[in-house]
């Protein structure tokens, strides 16, 4: 930690070297304005604990916001848990900011904050801007530096190609606890950070995703909450190590070439005891009108976002992911609830903004300045958002009175492509409309694709059972639905388990099911999500216009009765297109005409029904026949046999 040359207290105060806890600080007046102006966003440099060195001596650092706190204090096992042995000092400034440094304190040591509060009432907090955490069920905070010495500065260096919105997305959504257990039915067992590094990098580096994205590592009381209420916005969680074995895996998935999202969530944070709800005895992090300040479907509680202090300290949080983790974008969780001041609640349970509508318009403003920040200070990455509204310019540029984001979950395409396919295929012919509607509103936001976690717990199924039919169809409909996943434009997300078919719903108290791979099946699925994970990849017309009108074409949706679907997809360069054709009933369809323009030669490089992936493989285009249409130069007829509840791509 770099210590700045001159402080107020240097300055103007006598350090009394007598006492247990130095009247020191490393913050600036500077400092103070900007994190109570909303406008500070690496409070993790000062605040929390660091390890300095004062007058020639080492010691511990420590400053926290509790600005309704009376005393406030650090204990640990350093002076057995006593409540007033080491008091912090209050700024001179009133911030409601307490420091101090006690010398001869070092790294490792257990900690937490004994804050004398509002009516006399005493609490023991952990450190909101602790790195690192015991392990739960244990809930202090501990010491520690971030030292590292990242390997990772080729991907660092070219990382902008691979995050870029004309990049290929294909990214690989993972529960860590649950991916793969030492055993596989005891929730209370976990694989270290090292220990999954060693097994999941070269695994999503066989199967070809371009990002992994980890459900929430920070740090959490709850394995059932699977990290979405937090208490730890700095601190990668020890249940599986300390922050530098966390860094240790990034590093290793960077070498691998695959990049990392982190699920963030800045909307709700629960009421355990030693986090941040009534930190100093009031309402400091959370809005003090529960109409605002209480959200009711996951019984937690709201940021104020109108409160300077805490938009700081969320801001904070999210740059210090990208910045001391390098990870390369984050996945902003229930941006909803947010965004509506309405979100869950009945008439009568909310208030209207000043303009009388229903949108937050603190959280709006967070936001904005949460995603200009982010672009700003990392250009190289991405925010993505989980909105499930018709919120308009979610992803659009903040100078364009969009939020800002880079991309949107597309839930829309979500909820109406799995209502499509758990349908009978006899009688998909009249839910096309419905299959098609995507592309009517597509262009309206930076769509990511989802079929994360939410569709696989809950009595929902998993994606195999989804689908209707026999085994073998049920198998078939869901490499039609993968195939056509991954042809139609935009990012795509999947979760852990569906690449194989897993027959399981989801449960975070065990491990996938990796005995299926033992199956024909199951085995043929993996292999199938494979083949179009490259073929995202190696196909430029799949990503390179994939936001861009001119990157998409509907062929042939003439055929409603057959259920068959063609459609485009172009590059930059005609040479690279492709003609995707989708079958979404079991009848084989031989010798059928698609009608294409601009192309005289065809060849198929994916077909959903290959033998390697436990389709029958007896339905195929080795040559295809392509004639001129009659009457039209530019129109030429394409002869093919098309598979049943199959996918093929041409190029």
């Amino acid at each position: 930690m770099s210590i700045p040359p001159h402080t107020p207290y240097e300055e103007t105060n006598f350090i009394d070297t007598t006492k247990k806890v130095w009247n020191y600080s490393i913050l600036t007046d500077e400092d103070i304005r900007n994190f109570q102006a909303g406008t500070n966003y690496r409070l993790y440099e000062k605040f929390g604990s660091h390890s300095i060195q004062v007058q020639e001596k080492w010691g511990i650092y420590f400053a926290v916001w509790a600005p309704n706190a009376t005393s406030v204090s650090v204990k640990g096992n350093f002076n057995d848990w006593k409540n007033f042995d080491y008091e912090l000092n209050p700024r001179w400034d009133k911030s409601g900011v307490w420091e101090g440094f006690i010398p001869d304190l070092g790294l490792g040591e257990v900690y937490k904050y004994h804050i004398k509060g509002f009516m006399g009432a005493e609490l023991d907090k952990g450190d909101p801007f602790a790195n690192f955490w015991e392990k739960r069920p244990l809930t202090a905070s501990i010491t520690w530096d971030l030292s590292y010495d990242w390997q990772d500065k080729d991907w660092m260096k070219i990382r902008k190609k691979h995050n870029s919105l004309n990049a290929p997305w294909s990214v690989y959504e993972v529960h860590l606890a649950s991916w793969m257990r030492p055993d596989p039915n005891d929730e209370e067992t976990y694989n270290s950070y090292a220990q999954i590094t060693e097994r999941m990098v070269p695994y999503v580096k066989e199967m070809g995703f371009t990002h992994v994205e980890f459900m929430p590592i920070m740090e959490h009381p709850f394995d059932g909450s699977w990290g979405y209420q937090g208490t730890g916005y700095f601190a990668p969680t020890s249940r599986f190590g300390s922050p530098q074995d966390f860094k240790t895996m990034v590093d290793a998935f960077h070498q691998a070439g695959i990049g990392i999202i982190l699920d963030w969530v800045p909307s709700h944070f629960p009421y355990d005891s030693h986090g941040l709800f009534m930190f100093d005895g009031t309402h400091t992090y959370e809005y003090a009108d529960m109409r605002k300040g209480f959200h009711p479907d996951w019984n937690s509680y709201i940021f104020n976002y109108k409160r300077g202090e805490v938009k700081s300290f969320l801001i904070s949080s999210a740059h210090f992911w990208l910045n001391h983790f390098h990870v390369d974008g984050i996945r902003v969780d229930a941006v909803s609830s947010m965004l509506k001041l309405n979100y869950s609640r009945k008439e009568g349970q909310w208030e209207p903004n000043e303009f009388g509508g229903d949108g937050n318009l603190e959280a709006i403003a967070f936001i904005k300045d949460l995603n200009e920040t982010i672009f700003r200070d990392f250009p190289d990455v991405q925010t993505i958002a989980e909105e499930a509204t018709d919120w308009p310019g979610i992803s659009k540029p903040t100078f364009d009175d969009g939020l800002g984001f880079g991309m949107k979950w597309m839930m829309g395409w979500m909820h109406d492509t799995l209502r499509y396919f758990k349908q009978d295929p006899l009688y998909r012919q009249f839910q096309q409309d419905s299959f098609t509607f995507s592309m009517m509103y597509y262009y309206d936001e930076n769509f990511m694709l989802p079929l994360s976690h939410d569709e696989v717990v809950h009595g929902k199924s998993p994606m195999l059972y989804k689908m209707p039919g026999d085994e073998w169809q049920k198998f078939a409909n869901l490499r039609l639905l993968y195939s056509y996943m991954f042809t139609h434009p935009g990012g795509k997300l999947l979760f852990m388990g569906d690449e194989f078919g897993t027959t399981l719903e989801w449960n975070y108290k065990s491990e996938l099911p990796w005995h299926l791979l033992q199956y024909d099946g199951h085995k043929g699925m993996k292999e199938c999500v494979k083949d179009l994970c490259a073929l995202l990849k190696n196909e430029p017309a799949m990503y390179e216009k994939q936001f861009d009108k001119d990157g998409f074409e509907w062929i042939d949706l003439n055929h409603r009765a057959e259920s068959v679907i063609v459609f485009r997809r172009k590059g930059l360069e005609p040479a690279d297109d492709l003609l995707i054709i989708l079958n979404m009933t079991p009848e084989v369809r031989k010798n059928w005409k698609v009608y294409a323009s601009g192309k005289t030669k065809w060849k198929e490089i994916f077909n959903s029904n290959n033998a390697i992936y436990w389709g029958t493989g007896d339905v195929f285009n080795p040559d295809i026949a392509v004639t001129p249409k009659e009457g039209d130069d530019n129109l030429f007829e394409i002869n093919l046999h098309l598979p049943p509840l199959g996918a093929l791509v041409l190029k």
